[in-house]
C-alpha cells in the first residue's frame, strides 16, 4: 500500500468525471479523424450550428464595456446588492412567492448546492434527489461528509413518481431531524423533464403532510436551465406555490449565470431563500454569507455588474431575452429531430420537455457509449442510461443520431 499523507476523510478521493472524460475521448477522436467526422454530445454548453461555443451577443458587448475597476475590484462577500435584486427578480419573474426572500452570491449554481448541503443538513445526514441526477450532487454530498439517496423519478407512465418521492421522504425524515431535497427543474439535467404545475402541488403537499411540525425540510430547486425551459412566464408559474408555506419548509432556488447568460467560466450564481418566517431568512443570509467567507471569500465582481447593468436597462434586457429565445428554438429544433427519429426507430427515451439534455435508458450505459465510439459518436454514460447533450450537437449532426443509439443498444444487448 502506498504511503498516504491525507486525513482520513480525504483518502481515496479523485476528481474523475465521466462527462469530462467522455469529452476528452471525443477531442482525441476529432484530432485523429477530423472534427467533421465526430459527433460530440457530451458537454453541457451551447454550441451554434458551426460548433462554436456561443455567447449571447448583448451579454458579450456589455461585458466588454465594463470599466476595469468593475473587473478587478473586490466584491462584497454577500454579493452586489443590485445583482442580488436582479437575480431574485429574474428568477421569479411574475411569480415571486408571497414570502420573506433574500439572496447570497455564490460561485455558480454549484456554490448554492454546496452551501445548502453544509448549512441545512447534519454531518452524516442523507440528502435526497431523483435516480436520474447530475453526478456532482453525489460528490458535493460526499465532500461534506453526507450521503445521497434517490427516489425513482418516473412511474410506469413516465410521469413524476410522487409515490416514490413520498416513500423516500417518509423514510428519511423518520431518521433525521431535517431533510434536504434537490429537485433539478424545470428542464432537468439529464432528462429534459419538467414537472407540471399539478406535480409541483403534489410535491409541496407531501412536504406539508409527511414532515412533522417539529422537523424541517428544505427544497433546493436547481433552476440552472430555467431560461431554456420554454415560455418564460409559464416556466416560472410553479414558483408562486412557495409562498405561504409552513415555517418548517424552506425553499432554496439555485440561480446561475452559466446557461441563461452563457457565462459558464465566470462562476456566478445566487442562493435565493424563501420562507414564511422572517427569522429563517435573516439567518439564511447570515449563515450562507459566513460559509462563502469560509469557502471562496467573495466571487467575481464583473459578472454581477454585468447582470445588474442588463437588468436595470430594459432595452438591453429585451435584447438578451430575444437572443436567448433564438438559441432556445435552435436547441428545441435539434431535440425535435432526435425525438422524431427515436419514434421512427422504436428507441425508448425519457420524456423530454426542454433544456440542454435528453436521456435514453440502458442496462449497460458504459458499453453502449463504448459501442457508439465505433461510429465516432460520443455521449455520457450515466448509472441508468445515456445522456445526449442536444445543446452541443449541430442540427446537421443530430440527424441520424437516434438510429445510431438504437443500433448500439441492440448490439450491446445481444
Amino acid at each position: 500500500m502506498s504511503y498516504s499523507f491525507a486525513a482520513s476523510h480525504a483518502k481515496g478521493k479523485s476528481a474523475t468525471d465521466k462527462i469530462f472524460g467522455a469529452n476528452g475521448a471525443a477531442l482525441i477522436a476529432a484530432g485523429k479523424y477530423g472534427k467533421e467526422a465526430v459527433t460530440n454530445a457530451t458537454i453541457g454548453a451551447l454550441l451554434d450550428d458551426n460548433e462554436v461555443l456561443t455567447c449571447l451577443p448583448t451579454v458579450e458587448a456589455v461585458f466588454k464595456s465594463l470599466p476595469m475597476s468593475e473587473i478587478i475590484t473586490y466584491a462584497p462577500i454577500a454579493g452586489l446588492p443590485e445583482y442580488l435584486e436582479a437575480a431574485i427578480n429574474l428568477t421569479f419573474g411574475n411569480h415571486k412567492p408571497e414570502a420573506y426572500i433574500d439572496a447570497v452570491a455564490t460561485a455558480g449554481g454549484s456554490g448554492v448546492i454546496h452551501h445548502a448541503i453544509w448549512n441545512y443538513t447534519e454531518l452524516g445526514d442523507t440528502v435526497l434527489t431523483s435516480d436520474w441526477f447530475w453526478g456532482p450532487y453525489r460528490v458535493l454530498c460526499q465532500e461534506a461528509l453526507r450521503k445521497l439517496d434517490t427516489y425513482q423519478l418516473f412511474d410506469e407512465g413516465f410521469h413524476f413518481n410522487i409515490k416514490a418521492f413520498e416513500s423516500k421522504v417518509r423514510e428519511l425524515i423518520a431518521k433525521q431531524d431535517s431533510l434536504l431535497v434537490i429537485i433539478n427543474a424545470p428542464a432537468h439535467n439529464p432528462t429534459g423533464y419538467s414537472l407540471t404545475d399539478s406535480e409541483w402541488d403534489q410535491v409541496i403537499e407531501v412536504c406539508k403532510t409527511v414532515v412533522p411540525k417539529d422537523k424541517r425540510i428544505a427544497l433546493l430547486i436547481d433552476v440552472a436551465y430555467l431560461d431554456f425551459a420554454g415560455e418564460p412566464d409559464a416556466s416560472r408559474a410553479f414558483m408562486s406555490k412557495f409562498g405561504g408555506l409552513p415555517e418548517n419548509i424552506l425553499g432554496i432556488f439555485a440561480f446561475s449565470m452559466s446557461k441563461g447568460y452563457t457565462m459558464y467560466g465566470q462562476r456566478c450564481g445566487a442562493m435565493i431563500g424563501v420562507s414564511s418566517n422572517k427569522d429563517v431568512i435573516t439567518e439564511f443570509a447570515a449563515i450562507n454569507q459566513y460559509t462563502s467567507r469560509a469557502t471562496w471569500s467573495n466571487i467575481s465582481r464583473s459578472p454581477m455588474r454585468l447582470l445588474a447593468t442588463i437588468y436595470q436597462d430594459k432595452a438591453l434586457l429585451k435584447k438578451v431575452d430575444s437572443e436567448r429565445t433564438g438559441y432556445y428554438q435552435l436547441i428545441r429544433g435539434r431535440a425535435d429531430i432526435f425525438m422524431q427519429e427515436a419514434k421512427e426507430t422504436n428507441l425508448t427515451m425519457l420524456p423530454y420537455i426542454a433544456g440542454f439534455f435528453l436521456s435514453i435508458p440502458a442496462k449497460n450505459p458504459d458499453a453502449v457509449c463504448d459501442k457508439l465510439h465505433d461510429v465516432n459518436l460520443f455521449a455520457v454514460p450515466l448509472a441508468k442510461g445515456v445522456r445526449i447533450a442536444v445543446c452541443a450537437v449541430t442540427t446537421a449532426k443530430i440527424k441520424g443520431m437516434a438510429g445510431k443509439v438504437a443500433a448500439a443498444l441492440v448490439e450491446v444487448d445481444k
